[in-house]
């Protein structure tokens, strides 16, 4: 007579979720905590930068501006007594009236990419003070260190481990989330709770009702941040690069690199001689005049570079063409850039926002969303309150978690295992395939994955001894 064995039982896949979103969230929880609570500080701070340094950051002159030379040098005397060993490597003229202009400097121990910027009132070339700043975005000292937190939490490299665990599972756990409430949404028969919290409920059911309404409404936010936070990490963070790399989807830059008669020094047109490359063996370095900034900033906006928001490059040898760029990071969005030959002042290179391809233009808005700068106040208001919510999420966690106990033991039950050995052949093979594909592209949860599975072998084994405490 032909075996008749039952079909594998329904189920298993809302119970691979829930097991999947209970030991995920147990174990990642503190992670995706201290990424949230810090991402929701970090999320507001430019708003409070310009609280915190507003003398730094504003021109009370109101005359006319006076030309980026005049700027340039005041900043380099103020260098020469305060920071004598410092060198100008970058100018980013004021962007409105009442803003200062900043002359940034390298200087030894400062973070890497950080530089030192003077702040100078375009109206009388007066100092307004100087402070470290750090990257594209200008980051001043309380964001700088606020971003440090939320990056590695100052422990280097090996900081940016939790980060990186916080961001790759922050999505997993979102989406086995987002599952289990379209399970629950389809069975219960009171929906509502799951849309909106039900004040009226009691204990774990009052917790859970928070728990997935809350889930529902930050999901989308959840998701984002994750994506746009893998591609600041490490090692993921390097599996997305060389993939935006394989498929051509990098944001183009402009080519620096002079050769011929300019590279070697050999001068053309009414500049020749005027600006301390000229007869300059190559690759030798560059004299950089105060003067040069308004003049390579003259061609740049000849040349399609319109936005206030700029920054200028001084080249650091005689065989590198200076650059302008726009660094305007909220919509619309400005990222136009020229290169231009310090010896003939013409532009060399250039690249327009048209330039972009799709993914790398939606790669550069999702980061400046994810900084909250898109969209200015209402982005920041919206990057804290999805911060808030997840954090809000993982505390509830640990509280349904607290109580589900039962009488004689110290913690809550864990949802049952065995799923995937309930599983039908297709359904195993696909858990299993998707599994190896993430821990491929997001090598961090493939290790921890790892971990979780022998943590939870290990526990159960232990809780299944006859006597155990439970």
């Amino acid at each position: 007579m032909p075996s008749t064995a039952p079909p594998p039982s329904r189920g298993w896949f809302a119970q691979l979720l829930l097991r999947l979103h209970f030991l995920a969230g147990l174990f990642v929880g503190p992670f995706v905590l201290v990424a949230a609570l810090s991402g929701a500080v970090y999320a507001v701070a430019p708003s409070i930068e310009q609280v915190v340094y507003r003398h730094e950051l504003t021109a009370p002159s109101t005359a006319t501006a006076r030309p980026l030379a005049d700027q340039v040098a005041a900043a380099q005397r103020y260098v020469a007594s305060h920071h004598p060993d410092d060198t100008v490597v970058e100018v980013r003229p004021a962007p409105a009236p009442g803003d200062t202009t900043r002359v940034m400097f390298t200087e030894a121990g400062l973070l890497e990419s950080q530089t030192r910027a003077v702040f100078v009132d375009p109206g009388d070339a007066s100092v307004r003070g100087d402070l470290p700043v750090y990257g594209t975005s200008g980051s001043l000292p309380f964001r700088t260190w606020i971003s440090t937190v939320h990056r590695s939490l100052f422990l280097g490299d090996v900081g940016r481990l939790y980060s990186e665990t916080a961001a790759s599972w922050l999505g997993i756990v979102s989406l086995a989330g987002i599952g289990l409430w379209a399970f629950r949404l389809c069975t219960a028969r009171r929906k509502r709770e799951l849309v909106v919290p039900d004040t009226r409920l009691r204990g774990y059911r009052r917790t859970f009702s928070w728990h997935a309404a809350t889930g529902a409404w930050v999901l989308l936010g959840a998701l984002f941040l994750s994506a746009t936070g893998i591609t600041w990490s490490h090692f993921a963070g390097d599996n997305v690069t060389a993939l935006r790399s394989a498929l051509s989807w990098q944001a183009p830059t402009v080519d620096t690199a002079l050769g011929g008669a300019a590279a070697m020094g050999m001068t053309a047109g009414e500049h020749a001689g005027h600006h301390g490359s000229a007869a300059a063996p190559v690759g030798s370095p560059a004299t950089v005049t105060p003067e040069q900034f308004d003049e390579v900033l003259a061609v740049a906006r000849s040349a399609d570079v319109h936005a206030a928001e700029v920054r200028i490059r001084p080249a650091a040898t005689t065989d590198q063409a200076w650059t302008v760029e726009e660094i305007k990071l909220s919509w619309p969005v400005a990222m136009n850039a020229v290169a231009v030959d310090p010896t003939t002042m013409t532009a060399v290179s250039q690249v327009t926002w048209d330039d972009y391809p799709l993914m790398a233009k939606a790669a550069k808005l999702g980061i400046n969303t994810h900084m909250g700068a898109l969209f200015g106040l209402p982005n920041q208001l919206v990057l804290l309150a999805a911060a808030l919510g997840i954090a809000a999420m993982v505390v509830l966690g640990y509280v349904m978690w607290w109580q589900r106990r039962t009488p004689g033991t110290r913690v809550g039950r864990a949802p049952a295992d065995g799923a995937l050995a309930r599983a039908p052949w297709w359904g195993a093979i696909a858990v299993v395939a998707v599994a190896i594909g993430l821990a491929l592209l997001l090598p961090v949860v493939g290790v921890t994955l790892l971990g979780f599975l022998l943590v939870d072998a290990l526990v159960t084994a232990f809780r299944s001894r006859p006597g155990a405490t439970r």
